[in-house]
């Protein structure tokens, strides 16, 4: 029997009754992807793929505890099921004690839909996409610009079973579409991307309209040095850093005094002000446009995730309420080892609270600073500040007395997204938008342009 033959259903039921362990969790994802790419006003290259990852965590109770096993195969068939499932219990029995150890979930109502076949895309999904991408192309050629980017479309069905009753089902559609609009010379270049769930919202005329705008302002090209400036930080680049300090927000490692959210003398910062803005930073798998499963899918244990934790129900979460920070991420076992409530990681983040102001309306009234693209290689330097350093990228703008005046190089930036959130001094209108640094982890982002009276510019970059 083949992979594509046999339902996820039946294979995770089989893989259940194939169990000799105490306790088992199965997951089959099954995914398909769609992309679209093109280069120099010209589609190259179109593509479909579809696949099935299976996931089988086994665990064994002893006389020290319950030590887990997990084992994960690609292209798995009916006949590859007992050997995975065999790998699992004996990784599980060659395993120590796990220290995240938790009674698998119970009590969690079975989904509808959970012998339906998996959702699939294809290149239908790109129906009304490709020919007003064909009509921008046109356009970028008339007006003297080269066109670079991809679209893509991938559909995850993730079948969830366990041998404690849990039968959960979730589709998660996910679409990107990222354009680079370059000079023909090459000397400029700009950066546009968006998240979607079906490309119906992506508008290509609105982005190559918006790429021909900051190709004109690259006309002028101004060098700056290295400094604090006034900064002017669009949505895009706000989600790459909190996404960021969402990542590094684990309740078990602050309370054991290794990270920002640590409070000196011991506990958390829990319950102190980070902000002075009203701003509240959440996440919630019900989320407009941003919708994610609703329930934990954990394919293996680490830092404040853990496979026990499978199929515990998730629901809208703040972080940060009204700028004071409410929640910190935990498993039950580091819920209970800090005192902190239960707190899982959800696959969406929201900033909002602040003014109902464009990007454009707070350029308007900036007197002189910076406007950003968007960021790019993002990497820690301190975890006890969460000090981050990184690059701009595509484009980095000087504003004077309310416009835009030309271009200005490139920089190297050290900053706490922590730190930024208690500087900020305004925040603009909240909208859906793509990460550029971790758009490949984590694109279900929606968050307001912030302006920051003294960003780092910690050195100039040259060749980016």
């Amino acid at each position: 029997m083949s992979a594509r033959t046999t339902k996820p259903h039946e294979i995770v039921e089989r893989a259940l009754a194939l169990s000799r362990a105490d306790g088992c969790v199965v997951i089959a994802d099954e995914h398909s992807t769609a992309n679209l790419r093109w280069a120099g006003n010209a589609l190259t290259t179109n593509g479909v793929t579809r696949g099935r990852t299976l996931t089988v965590v086994a665990t064994v109770d002893g006389a020290e505890g319950t030590a887990s096993g997990v084992v994960s195969r690609s292209a798995v068939t009916a006949e590859d099921l007992e050997p995975l499932v065999r790998a699992a219990e004996a990784a599980a029995r060659g395993a120590g004690p796990a220290e995240d150890a938790q009674p698998l979930v119970t009590g969690v109502p079975a989904a509808s839909g959970f012998t339906d076949a998996p959702a699939e895309t294809s290149s239908a999904v790109f129906t009304g996409f490709a020919p007003a991408l064909g009509e921008a192309f046109a356009r970028a050629r008339a007006g003297g610009r080269e066109l670079y980017g991809f679209a893509r479309h991938e559909m995850v069905s993730t079948y969830l079973g366990t041998s404690t009753g849990l039968r959960l089902r979730h589709d998660q559609p996910t679409g990107t579409v990222e354009i680079n609009a370059k000079s023909p010379d090459r000397t400029r270049s700009a950066w546009a991307g968006r998240s979607t769930r079906d490309f119906r919202d992506v508008d290509p005329a609105a982005l190559d309209a918006e790429l021909a705008v900051r190709l004109g302002w690259a006309e002028r090209r101004v060098e700056l040095p290295a400094g604090r400036y006034e900064t002017l930080l669009p949505p895009t680049a706000v989600a790459d850093l909190l996404i960021y300090q969402l990542w590094s927000a684990s309740g078990r490692d602050a309370a054991e005094g290794r990270t920002v959210f640590s409070r000196p003398g011991g506990g958390t910062r829990v319950g102190e002000r980070l902000s002075r803005l009203p701003l509240t930073l959440r996440s919630d798998p019900g989320e407009p446009g941003l919708e994610t499963a609703p329930f934990l899918i954990a394919h293996s244990s680490g830092g404040d995730e853990s496979v026990f934790d499978n199929g515990l129900p998730l629901g809208a979460t703040d972080w940060i309420r009204d700028g004071e920070l409410t929640r910190l991420t935990t498993t039950r076992h580091s819920a209970a080892l800090t005192g902190l409530p239960v707190a899982p990681a959800i696959g969406n983040l929201v900033l909002e609270g602040g003014a109902d102001l464009s990007l454009e309306e707070m350029v308007a009234g900036t007197g002189r600073g910076l406007l950003l693209t968007c960021l790019w290689y993002i990497r820690e330097v301190d975890p006890a500040t969460l000090l981050l350093t990184g690059l701009t990228r595509d484009g980095v703008y000087l504003v004077e007395n309310g416009e835009v005046t030309g271009e200005v190089n490139n920089f190297r930036f050290n900053e706490s997204p922590v730190d930024l959130l208690g500087r900020a001094t305004q925040a603009g209108r909240t909208e859906k938008t793509l990460p550029r640094e971790w758009g490949d982890w984590f694109t279900r982002a929606a968050m307001p342009p912030l302006r920051v009276p003294d960003f780092n510019m910690s050195s100039v970059s040259r060749g980016v």
